[in-house]
């Protein structure tokens, strides 16, 4: 069995199986390590993009046996048909027996990467850009769209490595490297260490590539949106279909608050001149003065209400922070696009 996050238990750490996806897998553990740590021991990279606090919800799995009693994270994570269905978070449950689960067959796939730091730039004063050349394994595969975890190694004297979650920028041709866009955020233990302690030249690691976020083969006109490092995933995909000559009307509004917050507005411009399907709509929403600001300003929301005419036939994909990204929903049901036309990352 698994003992919940809870609870105690007085026996000694001590060799377990955990039989995946009925027997695909079936891996030898010790115990006491949460499932998403004992799964990683063993290669099998479950997404989490929290550290393990039960924030982001992407280490799900299902449980066929030696289920854990929810505790109050998963309770309010899931329904509960879903927890009697075996749902739970893998960085909720300690080891303590055996346990069957079932994870997506594309899980089986991920990859550990090791990778050199071969350049960082200053985006703003805030994101950095970093570009990772691949050492071993060498190549990675992936479709615009979905991310990479980068490693940190062990902060403090107790506790394990940290795990965060990046878009990855590159387009898929770069097949030997990836690139990433990282804020800096207040009190965040990885961004910090990237914007602070990580130099050219470092090796890092990280595990890819996850998540489902991406374009669908429809030909439908695209709305894209996004705020600060959510440009990630569409400067690769932006680039990955003028490479490919895939083009699909696109209307890219993208927003910040200030004029120091912008980047790639020159180059984004240059490409909507150059490229009939692609329109680009930069925003700020508290410009300065000094700014000398001639474009749109507002919130993200604002500007797509007035750009977007009630009724367009398109689909939309947003990548950024929660309160954005439900806040853009909104607007877009108003216009009359249905879910079923909304897909979207958000930032955890």
């Amino acid at each position: 069995m698994i003992e919940g996050p809870t609870e105690a238990s007085d026996r000694s750490p001590a060799d377990f199986s955990i039989v995946v996806n009925g027997g695909a897998k079936k891996l030898g553990v010790r115990g006491g390590m949460t499932l998403l740590a004992a799964l990683r021991s063993q290669g099998i990279h479950l997404p989490s993009a929290c550290g393990g606090k039960g924030q982001c919800k992407l280490c799900r799995v299902r449980v066929t046996s030696g289920a854990w009693p929810p505790g109050e994270i998963e309770t309010r994570a899931f329904r509960k048909d879903e927890l009697d269905g075996g749902l739970r978070l893998a960085c909720q449950g300690k080891l303590h027996g055996d346990v069957g689960i079932e994870v997506p067959p594309e899980v089986l796939g991920i990859k550990r990467f090791r990778g050199q730091v071969e350049r960082i730039d200053d985006l703003t004063y805030d994101i950095k850009r970093l570009r990772i050349n691949l050492i071993e394994p060498d190549s990675i595969e992936f479709v615009c769209g979905q991310y990479v975890q980068l490693t940190m190694p062990r902060p403090f004297k107790e506790g394990g490595p940290v795990y965060r979650a990046y878009s990855i920028a590159s387009p898929p041709r770069e097949k030997n490297a990836v690139e990433l866009m990282v804020r800096l955020v207040p009190g965040g233990v990885c961004s910090v260490w990237i914007h602070k302690s990580v130099a050219q030249g470092q090796e890092v690691t990280l595990t890819g590539p996850h998540g489902q976020f991406g374009l669908t083969g429809s030909n439908k006109p695209m709305i894209w949106i996004a705020g600060g490092s959510g440009m990630s995933p569409f400067w690769s995909m932006l680039h990955d279909t003028r490479t490919r000559n895939a083009a699909r009307p696109c209307t890219y509004f993208f927003g910040v608050v200030k004029r120091r917050d912008m980047f790639f507005a020159d180059e984004l411009s240059a490409m909507a001149s150059e490229l009939p399907w692609f329109k680009f709509v930069p925003t700020l929403s508290g410009p300065d003065p000094a700014d000398n600001w001639t474009g749109d300003v507002g919130l993200i929301t604002e500007v797509v209400g007035r750009h977007v005419p009630a009724g367009t036939d398109a689909e939309a994909y947003l990548c950024g922070s929660p309160g954005m990204i439900d806040a853009s929903i909104k607007v877009l049901r108003k216009k009359g696009l249905g879910d079923d036309r909304i897909f979207f990352d958000k930032f955890a």
